[in-house]
C-alpha cells in the first residue's frame, strides 16, 4: 500500500472493539493488537512521534493493515492471544509464551470435580471459558462450593473402591465442605444432579442459582448478620456481572471454515474466518463483481474455493450463511443456533464492515460510482420507471399562517445544485393552507420550466403525507405531468413514504442510503424555505402599521410616533388634532386610514 491508501484505510476502520494486524512489504504479520475502538487506536501510531525505538520501527515497516471486528473487548483480547500465538508476530513480546487463558473444567470421571485449568485434555470433560481473568473464574468456583457439596479430591471413585472401603473421608468432609462420596455416603444420582444444575450456571443459566442467593441474603439480614450478608450480596454481584463464556472461542468448533457475504446491486463482499484449535487464527475479506447470469451460489461457491486454495486450507467442514456444493469431501452446515451460529454472525459483521469500509473509499476514488449506485438503489427501492437523476424537493414555512414560503430544492446526480434552487412567496393562498399553497407553488414551478422549455425532474418529493402529495398531483394533472415525473411525500413522524394513489406507505430501513438521500433532501427543502421565511418575519417584525399608509414617509411616521407614543393613541386622534400636527393632506391621509379600518 501507498501511504495516501494506507491513510484511506485507516480513515475508514469502524470504531468498533477489534483485533488488527500489521503486515509488512512481503504481507507477513509483524504485529497484532487489540482495541476498543479499532479507528482511534491505529490511527494513534500515526499521529505522533513516539520515544520507543521499538514504536518507530514498528511503524516505519508497516505496508498493510488488516482487522477483525468483535462484540466486546474481551473478546478481542482472547482473539489477540489465539492470534499471536499462532503467527508470533516480530514486534510482539507479551504473548509469544505458551500460557493460555484458564478454563473451567468439568471432569469426564465418576463424581466428576470442578476445577480451573490452562490446558485442555481431549477425555471427553466439558469446558467452559475461556476467560480473559483468572479473578472471575475463582469467584464462579467458590459460587458453585458455595452452593454445592463437591469432591475435591483426585480419588478413582469407582463402585469397587468405595465398596471396600478403600478410601476415608478427609478434612473437607468434617467441615461440612463435601458429602463424603468416597466412602458412599452421598449417592451418585444426586451428585449427577447438581453437576447438571452447575453446568446450567456455567452456560449462563442462573436464575434459580440468583433466587437462591437472593433469599439466603435476606435471611441472613433478618438475622442481623449484616457481614455474612454482604458476602452473600458481593457473589449476586459477581454472578449477575458474569458472561460465561466468549464468541470468539469454543472448544467445540476445530479445524472449520466459515463463510458469510453482503451484497449490493454489482459486488458481493465476502467473509472468510478459520477456525483452528477452537480459535480464530485468520480473517479475510474479498469483493468480487457479480455478473447478471451468475446466482449468488455460484458466486459464495468459486469465492470459497478460491479462498482455500489461497490460503492452503483443508477443514472437512464448512460452515456457511448459504448450503454450497464444494464437493463431495466437505461437510457443509449453514448453523441456526448455538455456538456455530454466533461464530457465522462474527463473520457476517465483519462482512458488512468491510462492505461500508469499501463505499466509504470508493466515495472518494470513485465518487461518480458511488453516486450511480445509490440512484439505481433508489430506483429500485421506489420502483421507478427511471433512475432519478435530477431530483427536486418542496417545502412550506409559515407561523400560524404569517408569512407563508415555500421553497424548492434541486439535486442532480444525488447532489445539491444550488444555483438551481428556488424561493417562492405564497401569492393566491390566505390563511395557513399548506395543501393550497404546495398546490400553487407546484405549478408556478413547472408552467415556468415548461414555457422555458427546461428540463424535468424524473423524481418530485413533497415533504408531508397523503394531503400534501395530493395537492401537488393537482397541479401535476393541471399541467398533464402526471404520467411524465414521479412523485412521492414522505411523512416526518415515521418517514413513511406515500405513492400517488396508494394509501399503504412504504417503510424503508433507517439505514438505507435511498431514505438517507430522501431525508437529505427533506432536510435541506425545510432548510432553505425556513431561511427566507425567518427572513421575512424579521422583516415584518420591524415594520410599523404607519408604513401602510400611501404619502407618508419616515419622517411624518417618526415625529406621530415620538408626539402620541403608540399606533393605538394615532387611531383615537381627531382629524384637526392630526392635520395640527402633521398637516392638511397628510393629517387627512391618517385619519382615513383609521377610519376605514373601524368600518
Amino acid at each position: 500500500m501507498t501511504t495516501i491508501e494506507l491513510n484511506n484505510t485507516i480513515k475508514h476502520l469502524p470504531n468498533s472493539p477489534g483485533v488488527y494486524q500489521f503486515l509488512n512489504s512481503v504481507e507477513v504479520i509483524i504485529y497484532v493488537g487489540k482495541a476498543k475502538s479499532l479507528k482511534n487506536r491505529v490511527s494513534s501510531y500515526f499521529k505522533q512521534n513516539h520515544k520507543d525505538g521499538k514504536t518507530n520501527s514498528l511503524v516505519k515497516n508497516i505496508h498493510n493493515i488488516k482487522h477483525v471486528v468483535v462484540k466486546t473487548e474481551s473478546d478481542a483480547l482472547l482473539l489477540e492471544n489465539s492470534l499471536i500465538k499462532k503467527f508470533q508476530p516480530k514486534y510482539n513480546i507479551l504473548l509469544k509464551d505458551d500460557k493460555s487463558y484458564p478454563w473451567i473444567c468439568i471432569k469426564n470421571e465418576r463424581f466428576p470435580r470442578v476445577f480451573y485449568t490452562r490446558k485442555m485434555i481431549k477425555d471427553g470433560s466439558d469446558y467452559y471459558g475461556p476467560y480473559t481473568s483468572l479473578r472471575v473464574v475463582k469467584t464462579i468456583l467458590n459460587i458453585i462450593s458455595s452452593l454445592y457439596k463437591l469432591r475435591t479430591c483426585s480419588y478413582d471413585l469407582n463402585e469397587t473402591k468405595i465398596e471396600d472401603k478403600k478410601y476415608k473421608v478427609c478434612l473437607e468432609y468434617h467441615i461440612g465442605n463435601c458429602h463424603g462420596p468416597c466412602e458412599g455416603f452421598e449417592e451418585e444420582e444426586n451428585y449427577n444432579k447438581n453437576i447438571l444444575e452447575i453446568k446450567e450456571i456455567l452456560k449462563g443459566n442462573f436464575k434459580n442459582s440468583l433466587y437462591s442467593f437472593k433469599s439466603e441474603m435476606k435471611e441472613l439480614s433478618n438475622n442481623l448478620k449484616f457481614e455474612e450478608a454482604n458476602l452473600i450480596k458481593g457473589k449476586i454481584k459477581a454472578l449477575e456481572n458474569y458472561q460465561y463464556k466468549s464468541t470468539v472461542v469454543s472448544p467445540k468448533i476445530s479445524n472449520v471454515d466459515v463463510f458469510s457475504y453482503v451484497k449490493d446491486e454489482n459486488f458481493v463482499y465476502v467473509n472468510f474466518l478459520q477456525i483452528s484449535l477452537g480459535s480464530i487464527v485468520r480473517s479475510f475479506n474479498l469483493e468480487i463483481k457479480s455478473k447478471i447470469d451468475e446466482g449468488i451460489k455460484k458466486i459464495l461457491e468459486l469465492a470459497a474455493i478460491e479462498i482455500r486454495l489461497k490460503f492452503k486450507s483443508d477443514s472437512p467442514i464448512v460452515y456457511s450463511i448459504i448450503p454450497l456444493d464444494l464437493g463431495e469431501k466437505i461437510k457443509i452446515e449453514v448453523p441456526k443456533i448455538g455456538d456455530k451460529r454466533k461464530i457465522l454472525d462474527l463473520s457476517l459483521k465483519n462482512a458488512i464492515h468491510f462492505k461500508f469500509e469499501r463505499l466509504k473509499q470508493i466515495k472518494i476514488v470513485d465518487p461518480e460510482r458511488h453516486q450511480n449506485r445509490i440512484l439505481k438503489r433508489l430506483k429500485e427501492d421506489l420502483n421507478l420507471d427511471k433512475i432519478p437523476i435530477h431530483i427536486e424537493c418542496f417545502d412550506n414555512s409559515n407561523t400560524q399562517g404569517t408569512n407563508p414560503t415555500s421553497a424548492c430544492v434541486v439535486f442532480k446526480n444525488a447532489k445539491p445544485s444550488k444555483k438551481d434552487y428556488r424561493h417562492f412567496n405564497i401569492k393566491t393562498v390566505d390563511g395557513p393552507d399548506d395543501y393550497a399553497s404546495m398546490e400553487e407553488v407546484v405549478f408556478r414551478r413547472y408552467s415556468r420550466l415548461l414555457k422555458e422549455n427546461k428540463s424535468l425532474p424524473q423524481l418530485i418529493i413533497i415533504d408531508g403525507g397523503k394531503g400534501q402529495l395530493s395537492a401537488a398531483l393537482k397541479s401535476l394533472v393541471k399541467l398533464k405531468l402526471e404520467n411524465t415525473i414521479s412523485i412521492i411525500g414522505i411523512a416526518k413522524r415515521l418517514e413513511e413514504i406515500y405513492f400517488v394513489n396508494d394509501s399503504t406507505p412504504l417503510f424503508l430501513d433507517k439505514k438505507s442510503e435511498s431514505l438517507i438521500l430522501i431525508q437529505k433532501l427533506r432536510n435541506e427543502a425545510h432548510r432553505f424555505s425556513l431561511k427566507l421565511h425567518r427572513n421575512k418575519r424579521s422583516e415584518n417584525t420591524f415594520t410599523n402599521e404607519l408604513d401602510n399608509i400611501k404619502g407618508i414617509g419616515d419622517l411624518t411616521r417618526i415625529k406621530l410616533l415620538k408626539t402620541f407614543k403608540s399606533n393605538n393613541n394615532i387611531s383615537k386622534l381627531s382629524i384637526v388634532e392630526l392635520q395640527n400636527a402633521i398637516g392638511t393632506s397628510k393629517g387627512k391621509l391618517v385619519f382615513d386610514y383609521y377610519n376605514e379600518l373601524k368600518v
